[in-house]
């Protein structure tokens, strides 16, 4: 029943995915192709090395908007000439590349990925600027995109502009502001201002190519590096300059050898409850994505405190070779003896600058007289402060449910992960439809007694009803993914290979704990 229930959720991720694939429809791509142009995607394919992976980030925002699925553009984690890149590629079929309120929350993440990984850039370029009927949504903060790509730059983070098209008004500061920059011939526009603009601020009469053409860039103004004569030759001379960065990664270097997982990802299909209220075991997740027990790893995960706080699930693992610590929900709600054990793992992985993996499924902390008494608040706040203080990379995975404070203290995206994913049965909210909706009740049967007056609860069960719909629907990952809350709704039997790749990213860069953590209250 598990397993028939993911799958049904797998076809329907399926069809959302393939809307941001299908970019502006077959009618624009049939018209990009009739100009001899490629695709973002098959750009982004010839730049990647030969059977090397590509993780695509936030493929699904925007989604239930009025905008096309994917923001118009494509982002992800790729290799290139042996050097892991952030590539963000403009999809000029929807509407010609015009960024949206999505598309540039979509560039800050990526540009944030790149900066927290240490990652250098290559942007294919091919835009007609800002979606101008959006423009207050877009213009003031838009700037912050060109600021972190010279900001990147003085980081030695090598940025690099491949422009196949228009680049035109302040898209023509990508390239303005990247390290390195490659022109396609006859086909690379960058202008602040093209020939109707300059005709009627200043009456000059001038043309495409001599106002930004590649050719001109190239040979006159010098904002070009390269010309390349074709789309192929860009993306060839792209690599060459990759090639050319003498790339260094500086973090953990993975085990050389180790074997797959002691259980079957396969199995990971049937584990999550259609019921999220129903516990199941984290440890059957875990041992099918971490590495199994072989020579150098005697064994797959070496649980921590396993007597103490057991809705909590703490223990050491390596995953394609990588030391890491996890964190998973065993029974859902988090008491005092879970806040506190996972304090204590957080700072132990600190100490030793070890990388975090949390696996959410989590109704949040405890409450009730006996709690409140016991000190959940203080305890719940020690969990969060040692979250929200470590300084080693986190990974956060939301398997099943993400409600209320649970979804901070287990580093929801408020916490700055590295990289949060979602499986398609996760939810995420302040608390579940069926209590928020009774606790709605609860305070409109409290406020009619205080009236003296008597609670219609017969005219109140449809509004009951829509608030419970609500919520169900604003908690499930197609709408959280849309807002741009996750890096991407993903194939649990593919966690692995996803983690694998976010951690050998995370590994460019040095990893150092934290030495101090705010104050613990007693």
């Amino acid at each position: 029943m598990n397993r028939q229930a993911m799958l049904a959720k797998l076809d329907d991720l399926h069809e959302e995915q393939a809307k941001a694939v299908a970019g502006g429809g077959e009618k624009y791509v049939a018209r990009h192709r009739a100009r001899g142009k490629l695709t973002a995607r098959e750009r982004i394919e010839l730049l990647l090395d030969e059977g090397s992976a590509f993780l695509e980030l936030q493929p699904l925002i925007g989604w239930g908007s009025e905008f096309a699925v994917g923001g118009s553009l494509v982002t992800g984690i790729g290799v290139v000439e042996g050097v892991e890149c952030l590539i963000v590629a403009n999809d000029p079929t929807v509407k010609g590349g015009a960024l949206n309120p999505y598309s540039l929350k979509k560039s800050f993440r990526a540009a944030e990925i790149a900066e927290r990984n240490g990652l250098p850039t290559i942007n294919l370029t091919e835009s007609g600027g800002a979606d101008l009927p959006t423009q207050k949504d877009i213009f003031i903060p838009g700037g912050q995109g060109f600021r972190d790509l010279t900001r990147a730059s003085a980081r030695k983070q090598p940025t690099i502009s491949v422009v196949f098209g228009n680049a035109t008004a302040g898209g023509a500061y990508v390239p303005g502001m990247s390290d390195y920059v490659i022109m396609v011939k006859e086909q690379a526009k960058v202008f602040l201002a093209g020939p109707p603009l300059v005709r009627m601020a200043t009456g000059e009469e001038a043309d495409d190519e001599s106002l930004g053409g590649a050719e001109m860039h190239s040979r006159v103004s010098g904002s070009s590096d390269f010309l390349a004569v074709d789309e192929h030759d860009a993306i060839r001379l792209a690599r060459r300059v990759v090639a050319r960065l003498n790339w260094r990664k500086r973090g953990p270097v993975p085990a050389t050898t180790y074997v797959e997982p002691d259980l079957d990802p396969e199995g990971l299909l049937d584990l999550i409850p259609t019921d999220l209220r129903e516990p199941f075991d984290p440890r059957q997740a875990i041992l099918r994505i971490v590495d199994g027990a072989g020579p150098g790893n005697e064994v797959a995960f070496d649980e921590f405190k396993p007597l103490y706080g057991p809705s909590l699930c703490t223990g050491w693992a390596s995953l394609h070779g990588y030391q890491i610590g996890i964190l998973a929900n065993a029974r859902g709600v988090l008491m005092s003896e879970e806040a506190q054990k996972a304090a204590q793992f957080v700072q132990l992985a600190n100490q030793k600058d070890t990388p975090l993996l949390f696996l959410h499924n989590t109704t949040g902390y405890m409450v009730g007289t006996d709690y409140e008494q016991g000190g959940i608040i203080k305890h719940g706040a020690m969990m969060i402060n040692a979250v929200s203080n470590s300084k080693v990379p986190h990974l956060t995975v939301i398997m099943g449910a993400s409600y209320g404070a649970g979804n901070y203290g287990m580093n929801g995206r408020a916490y700055d992960p590295r990289f949060l994913f979602t499986w398609p049965s996760a939810k995420s909210a302040v608390m579940g439809p069926q209590q928020l909706a009774g606790v709605m009740e609860i305070v409109a049967r409290q406020s009619a007694e205080s009236k003296g007056q008597p609670f219609d609860a017969a005219g109140f069960a449809p509004m009951k009803e829509l608030v419970e719909s609500m919520i169900e629907e604003q908690s499930l990952p197609f709408f959280l993914s849309g807002l741009g809350y996750d890096d991407g709704v993903i194939d649990p039997r593919d966690t692995r290979t996803v983690l694998g790749i976010c951690l050998s990213a995370i590994a460019t860069g040095p990893i150092e704990g934290a030495m101090n953590f705010g104050v613990f209250r007693a």
